[in-house]
């Protein structure tokens, strides 16, 4: 495997009985870097994520590789895995009361993960945690409290100081700012970032929020229906989108308004022209029990032909360090928001 390589994901398939959630998924994860992964919901990021935690729905079948160095984790028992948890995996859930005890004091919480993982003493342990939670801004004379205690804020910082307790390799953040206001999931993403780079651990961030991919993101990896649509750099990806789909995501961001003249302007400046409606991608995604055949957007895309587009699924290709799957990834506009734009 390729040393910049940390993890390698091939023709990976989550299933639950006839239903794919996640169907030949292949990327890779390389060191130091952080991987946005979008796209609505039902896409499969979140199942993504589990298989890569080897920590797949108990229910669910998984197949194909997932590769972190020596170790396959499709498949590896029990053991393997609770070896990698700490030191080389970790995750910040989407629900930090949920993750965190309820009857437990968080401090106590974080030293137990210390003293499980690394053996350390009882007043060692609890050193560790208490500093741990201090670099998260969590101040020293709360670091006793119970999670009730904390706001949400504080519980999601509680949650990500302990994902990076070990300075694993790979920390899985999923959805980790959902539910907060957008001041404090700027502070958590800042944070967030600003800790896994100081620890050298790589960052897979499973989010909606597209302005935070371009802030924080060095690559992004876009899913549609458990299959990528497109990858590569964040720049490359929101100035030059290939795939219809991505460009449909990127359309329905608001934008920024113009400021606003001053009173003495007005008078000279044309008519303003009208607004265009906010666009939005016709549809809605597909079930994993009701897949359409060929492409997946094909009902939703406005590029789609009659035949190929509905009997063949298009195949990831790569050129310059851009990978697209999509038929049609070199007839789109210029412009690619034009795509989904209402005529004026």
């Amino acid at each position: 495997m390729n040393p910049e390589v940390l993890v390698s994901v091939r023709d990976l398939h989550v299933s639950f009985g006839s239903a794919e959630a996640v169907r030949g998924l292949s990327f890779d994860v390389r060191r130091g870097e952080v991987l946005a992964v979008v796209g609505e919901s039902g896409a499969g990021k979140s199942l993504t994520a589990r298989a890569l935690l080897g920590m797949p729905p108990q229910q669910a079948t998984v197949t194909g590789s997932v590769r972190m160095g020596p170790y396959e984790l499709v498949g590896a028992p029990r053991s393997v895995r609770a070896a990698l948890w700490g030191h080389q995996l970790a995750l910040v859930p989407q629900d930090a009361l949920s993750a965190l005890s309820p009857v437990h004091r968080v401090s106590d919480q974080l030293a137990a993960a210390v003293r499980s993982v690394d053996g350390a003493s009882r007043k060692e342990a609890r050193a560790r945690a208490t500093a741990a939670l201090e670099e998260v801004g969590i101040p020293a004379d709360r670091t006793g409290a119970y999670p009730h205690e904390f706001s949400g804020g504080m519980r999601q910082r509680a949650v990500i100081a302990m994902a990076l307790l070990h300075s694993p390799a790979l920390v899985i953040a999923d959805e980790p700012t959902t539910a907060q206001d957008p001041e404090t999931q700027r502070r958590l993403l800042d944070l967030l970032t600003h800790r896994t780079q100081a620890t050298g651990t790589t960052l897979l961030l499973i989010t909606h929020d597209l302005p935070m991919v371009r802030e924080h993101a060095d690559r992004v990896l876009v899913m549609y229906a458990g299959r990528l649509t497109e990858e590569g750099p964040v720049e490359k990806v929101f100035t030059n989108p290939r795939a219809p789909y991505t460009a449909g995501l990127l359309t329905s961001l608001p934008q920024p308004k113009a400021p606003r003249k001053g009173r003495g302007e007005l008078r000279d400046q044309p008519q303003r022209t009208r607004r265009r409606k906010l666009p939005s991608i016709p549809g809605t995604p597909p079930t994993p029990t009701n897949l359409p055949l060929g492409c997946a957007f094909a009902p939703r895309c406005p590029l789609a032909d009659a035949t190929r587009c509905h009997t063949e699924h298009p195949e990831p290709q790569t050129h310059n360090n851009h990978t697209v799957a999509c038929h049609h990834w070199h007839d789109l506009p210029a412009n690619p928001a034009d795509l989904f734009l209402e005529p004026v």
